[in-house]
């Protein structure tokens, strides 16, 4: 039977989704078979969606997608012979102009405009993947969820990861940038049973385990200090190691042991640095990769570094999901339907996923053949997958017509929310002036 795996997780799937599921399902075939599309309502012109164009709306207002339900479809994919990757991220979902979107924020975007920073209004979304390869741009999201105002991206992905890690039977390794890499997100993460390998900012302290206990005052809970762009505080190395790689030259890894944040002394990590010494080309630059890793078991430091390389995966999946999946092109106005459609963004990834080993490449004529086929080389087929396999979706029935708007009633303006500011400015208080004494007023 062609595509066993995919017809099978499609038929659980169709079972999971509930209310409205046949015309969210036919919008989700809608979407792998639409390379381009220039409004959101333009999807239920595809031929695979059987209904009028309302029901793209009314699918997403009346669907319940469950994300604990489909996020255990998800993870009975993922094989525990090895320990798997996963890889968390945030991004924005820009809404500058959408003033009846209830908990807009501020939110970083490179592409922003506000007085000349990076900064726009949207809808902040975190995410967590699975990385299942060790090369190439897959990245299977098991959770992606919209960071609410009362929460911080480093909150979220702290409960996602325990989340996953609760249907996991193997201990993963999970990867972060920078942003993650604090005391914070290390102590939200304390009680997860899961290794962390989180980036460190260049100018990050850490220190290292405090002397024996002199018997005098109170015990030290720091030692040596360690300024990483400051080599002069650099303690030797516990390890080092020089590697040959085939795309970045020759590295080499150096690795000191039992250090920790000045917040979070409980919780030793191991700090890592990554230097390419002969990159491969003549004008290429790396600057000195830090990473700290806090885990049960160390991996082998010829594996360990290259897998941070390997959270790159999520930000291909975001302009993936962007670009080619349609995530940010609806303008929908209501932020509960915002949230059910954002929950179909991981199901269309692991669609293209599934059917990848039994796909055959139609290039385009001015695309070269692949044989480890792409998220966009399987789209670019599914169209014909689709129709070799069918839809466990129904057929629409006939139901009438609707009566529409009344005559003579009134329309009512839509309220408009003001811009949610997670953090309160600092601003000094105005001094006290002394209040006269009484002599003085006399």
């Amino acid at each position: 039977m062609i595509f066993a795996k995919l017809q099978q997780f499609r038929q659980d799937i169709y079972r999971c989704l509930g209310k409205a599921k046949d015309a969210v399902f036919e919008l989700m075939d809608a979407v792998l078979t639409s390379p381009s599309a220039n409004s959101y309502v333009s999807l239920s012109q595809s031929p695979l969606f059987r209904r009028q164009w309302p029901s793209i709306y009314a699918a997403l207002q009346d669907s319940r997608p469950p994300r604990k339900k489909l996020m255990k479809c998800f993870v009975a994919e993922i094989p525990t012979e090895e320990q798997p990757l996963l890889a968390g991220d945030h991004t924005v979902w820009p809404r500058p102009e959408a003033a009846t979107l209830k908990e807009r924020t501020l939110e970083h975007h490179h592409n922003g405009g506000f007085g000349g920073k990076p900064v726009t209004l949207g809808q902040g979304f975190s995410t967590l993947a699975w990385i299942p390869e060790t090369s190439g741009s897959w990245a299977l999201p098991l959770r992606h969820e919209r960071i609410t105002s009362f929460e911080t991206p480093s909150s979220k992905a702290a409960f996602q990861l325990k989340q996953v890690t609760r249907h996991l039977d193997v201990r993963p390794l999970a990867v972060y940038d920078r942003e993650y890499g604090n005391a914070k997100f290390v102590k939200q993460t304390a009680d997860i049973e899961a290794d962390l390998l989180v980036r460190l900012a260049s100018n990050r302290c850490v220190w290292g385990a405090p002397p024996p206990y002199s018997g005098c005052g109170r015990p030290r809970k720091h030692g040596h200090k360690f300024k990483l762009n400051a080599p002069d505080t650099w303690p030797e190395a516990t390890e080092t190691l020089i590697v040959e790689d085939a795309q970045l030259g020759q590295v080499k890894v150096s690795r000191w042991s039992a250090f920790h944040f000045r917040q979070a002394a409980q919780r030793e990590m191991e700090v890592l640095r990554v230097e390419v010494i002969k990159p491969i080309g003549r004008k290429r630059k790396f600057k000195p990769l830090w990473l700290g890793w806090l885990g049960q078991t160390l991996p082998p430091l010829t594996d360990l570094w290259w897998k941070y390389l390997r959270r790159f995966g999520v930000d291909h999946w975001y302009r993936f999901a962007k670009q080619r999946l349609h995530w940010t092109l609806p303008q929908i106005g209501d932020t509960l339907a915002a949230e059910r459609w954002s929950d179909l963004m991981p199901v269309l990834s692991w669609q293209l996923w599934l059917a990848r080993e039994e796909c055959i490449d139609h290039p385009l004529p001015w695309q070269k053949p692949q044989e480890n086929l792409s998220p966009g080389r399987v789209a670019q087929s599914f169209a014909a997958i689709i129709a070799a396999i069918g839809t466990p979706a129904q057929a629409p029935k006939s139901r009438g017509k609707s009566p529409g708007w009344t005559k003579g009633q009134p329309r009512s303006a839509r309220t408009r929310y003001p811009t949610v500011k997670k953090r309160a400015s600092k601003r000094k208080k105005p001094e006290k002036t002394a209040k006269p004494s009484s002599q003085t007023a006399a």
